[in-house]
This record gives C-alpha cells, sequence and structure tokens, in this order.
C-alpha cells in the first residue's frame, strides 16, 4: 500500500522473490477496501497515501481485524508519530528511506511465528491468553487487554521463568530497535499487573527487565 509506483513495484519483486504471493494498493480508500476483503498474513502501509491517509487505514483495519499484522512504511521521522503508529495497532515501523535488505528481514522476522487460528490460547499456570481477542482467562477471570498488553502478556508467556530485558521487549512489543527514552515499557508493565492481579506474577529483575513467574 504504496502511492510511489517505483518504490511499490521494487518491493513487490523483493517479496515475491521470497516466495510470497503480492497485492498492491496506490491510494488509501483501495487499501482499506483491499485489506478488509481479503485475508493478508501481512500488511505493509505506507502514511502519505492519497484519498485517505495510512494512519486512518492503519486505525480501520485494526479496528476490524486485530489479529492483523502491519508495518508502517513512513518518511515521516517524527518519534511521536512512530509511537502513536505502534500503540494504534502497527507491528513495527520502518523509516524511508529504507534498506531493502533490512525491510526483508523485517518482514520474515514479523512472519516468523504465526498465530494458528486452532491453538489461539497460550497457557502459563493459572493464565490463559487468546492474543487475537486480546482476552486473557487468568483463574478463570475475564480481563481484556489492550493491544501493547496482550503482546507484552504474550511475550512474557512464551518466555516464562526467564528475564526478558526492556530492549527485547521494546523490540517485539513495540517494534522499536531503539530506546525512546521513556518508561513506556513499566508503564505498561504496571497496568498489565494490575489487570492479571496476583494469580499472575511478573516479576521485576533488576537491572534487565521482567519475568513472568510460571508456578
Amino acid at each position: 500500500m504504496e502511492d510511489d509506483e517505483r518504490i511499490a513495484r521494487l518491493v513487490s519483486r523483493a517479496l515475491e522473490v521470497e516466495g510470497y504471493a503480492v497485492d498492491r494498493a496506490y491510494n488509501g480508500l483501495d487499501a482499506l477496501a483491499i485489506a478488509l476483503d481479503r485475508h493478508f498474513d501481512l500488511l505493509l502501509l505506507d502514511l502519505m497515501l492519497p484519498g485517505l491517509d495510512g494512519a486512518e487505514v492503519l486505525s480501520r483495519v485494526v479496528e476490524e481485524r486485530p489479529g492483523q499484522r502491519v508495518i508502517v512504511v513512513s518518511a515521516i521521522m517524527e518519534i511521536g508519530l512512530r509511537v502513536a503508529c505502534l500503540d494504534a495497532g502497527a507491528v513495527d515501523f520502518v523509516s524511508k528511506p529504507f534498506a531493502l535488505a533490512e525491510l526483508m528481514a523485517r518482514v520474515r522476522a514479523h512472519m516468523r511465528e504465526p498465530i494458528r487460528a486452532d491453538r489461539p490460547w497460550l497457557v502459563v499456570g493459572q493464565v490463559k491468553l487468546d492474543i487475537r481477542q486480546r482476552l486473557a482467562l487468568v483463574a478463570d477471570r475475564r480481563v481484556d487487554l489492550s493491544l501493547r498488553e496482550s503482546l507484552l502478556l504474550r511475550h512474557l508467556m512464551q518466555r516464562a521463568g526467564q528475564a526478558c530485558s526492556r530492549s527485547e521487549l521494546l523490540a517485539d512489543v513495540w517494534g522499536l530497535s531503539f530506546d525512546p527514552g521513556s518508561n513506556v515499557v513499566d508503564v505498561c508493565v504496571r497496568r498489565l499487573r494490575g489487570k492479571l492481579g496476583t494469580a499472575a506474577r511478573v516479576e521485576t529483575v533488576r537491572n534487565v527487565g521482567y519475568r513472568l513467574l510460571s508456578d
């Protein structure tokens, strides 16, 4: 979903070489219609689209399809916008101009662990997580989560009992390869703890990050 046809063709060819089937849209209205009409493993979305801007496309796609992976690709460099896109549901943000090899690596990374429809639940101790619905069951108590809270809990559950550094949490949950100089991880952990209660213990690992205790 890119209004620059040259870039769209370049990225499309690179994806096709790696074996992916590709559809293209050159304006926001077509992008939204295609994204909601078909099922895609991953969307690459530019923000500066004619007709309907990419931020609105992102918001409406994530609202209609909560599990949809979207990588935002944009020349707009403001940190606030990057964070806003990630908070809105994008799994990653790639700045233009980008190295094609890096973009392909990010695509592969986000495609590596598909959410399987036949096994939606992750289970650790008294905690069950359905990331598609942003829903947790904690000792059979329903807990509704935001996108970032569900992604954070998934990461901690997948590495239950192991210390997870703030840098890896930033990379996996927020798609950030740098420290934005804020306490975004700590704030999200605090909110998650408040929702999960004492049945699920998220332990602080000093000078490292956090760990979900599995017992």
